[in-house]
C-alpha cells in the first residue's frame, strides 16, 4: 500500500505522525467504511478506523485510485469511534 503525502491538505498537529497514520491502515482489524452521505459519495471519500502499532486509535478520511492512498484528514479516535472499533474487533474474534 503506497501513500501520497505530497502537500497533505491537513497538518499533523503533533498528536499523530505519518507513520502512525499509515500503520492504522495496516491494522488487520481496521474498519473501512464508505459513507452513505451524498456529499462523500460524489467525491469518492472513504473512512478508516484503525490502530497504530503504538496503540493509538486513528480515524482517517481518504481517497484512493486503487494504487495510492491520499489521506485527507486524520485524528485520534473519539470515544464513540473507539467503542465502534472495539465492537467490530470483538465480533471478528468471536466468529
Amino acid at each position: 500500500m503506497e501513500f501520497d503525502w505530497t502537500n497533505p491538505p491537513f497538518e499533523l498537529n503533533g498528536a499523530l505522525n505519518q507513520k502512525e497514520v499509515e500503520e492504522s491502515f495496516e491494522d488487520p482489524f481496521a474498519v473501512r467504511l464508505m459513507p452513505d452521505s451524498k456529499r462523500f459519495s460524489v467525491q469518492a471519500r472513504f473512512f478508516n478506523l484503525g490502530v497504530s502499532s503504538s496503540g493509538i486509535g486513528i480515524f482517517s478520511v481518504y481517497k484512493t485510485n486503487g494504487k495510492q492512498i491520499r489521506v485527507i484528514y486524520a485524528r485520534p479516535f473519539e470515544p464513540e469511534e473507539r467503542y465502534f472499533y472495539q465492537k467490530k474487533v470483538d465480533q471478528a474474534l468471536n466468529q
